[in-house]
């Protein structure tokens, strides 16, 4: 067992049970705990002086997300070997020293910039970030009816959906939605994120093979406002309540659509910084994946799945860097396809039983229909009567055998509300409005087979 190990009694078996309270990334209290090595602090320190001038010995060790304890024999190194130099100090030693580079450390921080210019949070080792990912697992049957049936309370879905869609989300495996377009399937799989859980912890960046990964991502990742008040205070006295290389966010939940290709799904080089980027199903560990218009990528779809075969029976992903070489990441991601084809359009009985659960989204009832109407009618202040929503329901379902669909009564009425604006119209519906706005939004059989 490795130092670091060691240090935190991490067990890295592959299938470790979750814990029974939400895990904490401990503060490391020295390098080995820290899983790091002088050279590698070296080079972070030498290259923070260089792209910001002067700075405090604290602020040094607030920026790299360490206590000054862990980094203070490396910058006595770097004092004694003359790379940096104390421009004045307080009197406290070099904690509230001002440091900056030395000549000799301007010409040593150019070859530490060709290896990579990344100058961040102290990267976290994969050793570490896979204990925290699987650490950091939602506890088996942590989901209730209650809880989902809240999460879905701004959405009408029969009962039946619940008791579907509830077991796949506890179960942490695939799970395809499949039904006509317009039945809400991408809006059903992003309510899942209105789900109460518990945050998580995402590190900045995570280290492997002496590369350096960037994994934190503020268009997925969002802090918590309590963390963000944490990070903005960089005074010496506080005392860290976790390890400041990692960041408590929500739970992520990423989308990606037609635009997907296998490219994606790896490790991306950033030449000119000489780092890599974290792939979506690496950023959303221990979150969901929405995989939306899954068919539609520009890849097929028995590609697509063949990538995540292993990741999702394994729970572990390979990446690939631009060298060639290989890194084991853990693949913790609650997979969604969502997909208006049909599933004998995308793969055989075996392609598709590689996806674990599976749910048709039917077209709505009347009931749930006109439901729908009322709701998003008050949603948008809109004055109606259920007598007036009858009548349309009547001329323009009932009587032409027209299929409900759940967006329906969101476009009309917006189209609607679009014909009221234009014309200065009083904010409310009438029949005529409303068949105008039918018509606004769906092309009669005669209008598509004209030439």
């Amino acid at each position: 067992m490795s130092t670091t190990e060691a240090a935190f009694s991490w067990n890295l078996d592959d299938t470790p049970e979750p814990p029974a309270e939400q895990w904490t990334p401990p503060v490391p209290e020295n390098m080995d705990q820290a899983g790091l090595t002088s050279t590698l602090l070296e080079q972070l320190i030498l290259k923070m002086l260089y792209f910001e001038g002067e700075l405090q010995g604290h602020d040094i060790a607030f920026h790299l997300g360490l206590k000054f304890s862990v980094i203070e024999s490396v910058l006595d190194f770097l004092k004694r070997t003359r790379m940096v130099e104390v421009k004045r100090s307080s009197g406290f030693g070099n904690v509230s020293a001002i440091f900056a580079l030395s000549d000799a450390g301007r010409n040593r921080t150019g070859e530490y910039l060709d290896i990579n210019q990344y100058a961040g949070r102290a990267p976290v080792p994969i050793e570490q970030y896979t204990v925290g990912v699987r650490e950091q697992r939602p506890k088996e049957g942590w989901l209730t009816k209650d809880s989902l049936a809240q999460a879905f309370s701004h959405m009408v879905v029969p009962d039946l959906v619940l008791t579907k869609v509830g077991p796949a989300v506890n179960s942490g495996q695939s799970f395809l939605i499949f039904g006509q377009p317009g039945n809400g399937k991408s809006y059903l799989a992003q309510a899942l994120n209105h789900i109460e859980a518990s945050s998580i912890y995402v590190p900045y960046a995570i280290e492997v093979q002496g590369q350096i990964i960037e994994m934190f991502d503020a268009l997925y990742h969002h802090p918590e406002e309590e963390e963000v008040a944490e990070e903005q205070q960089s005074s010496v006295s506080v005392d860290p309540k976790h390890d400041r290389r990692w960041i408590r966010c929500e739970r992520p939940f990423i989308v990606t659509g037609g635009e997907l290709t296998l490219d994606m799904l790896d490790l991306s080089y950033k030449p000119s910084a000489k780092v890599y980027g974290a792939p979506f199903q690496l950023k959303s560990n221990n979150g969901i994946y929405l995989i939306d218009d899954f068919g539609r990528q520009r890849v097929q779809p028995a590609e697509l799945l063949n990538r995540w075969i292993i990741p999702m029976d394994s729970h572990v992903d390979y990446l690939t860097f631009h060298t060639g070489g290989k890194v084991r990441v853990p693949f913790e991601t609650f997979l969604i396809f969502s997909t208006n084809l049909h599933p004998a359009k995308l793969g055989d009985e075996a392609f598709l039983r590689r996806i674990q659960y599976k749910m048709y989204m039917k077209n709505p009832s009347e009931q749930e229909f006109i439901e729908i109407f009322e709701r998003y009618c008050a949603s948008v202040n809109l004055e109606y009567t259920r007598d007036l929503i009858d009548r349309f329901v009547d001329r323009h379902y009932r009587k032409t055998g027209k299929p409900f669909r759940r967006c329906h009564p969101r476009d009309v009425v917006t189209h609607a509300l679009h014909l009221m604006r234009f014309e200065h119209l009083r904010t409310e519906l009438d029949d005529d409005t409303l068949d105008r706005a039918f018509e606004s939004c769906f092309l009669e059989e005669n209008e598509i087979n004209e030439p």
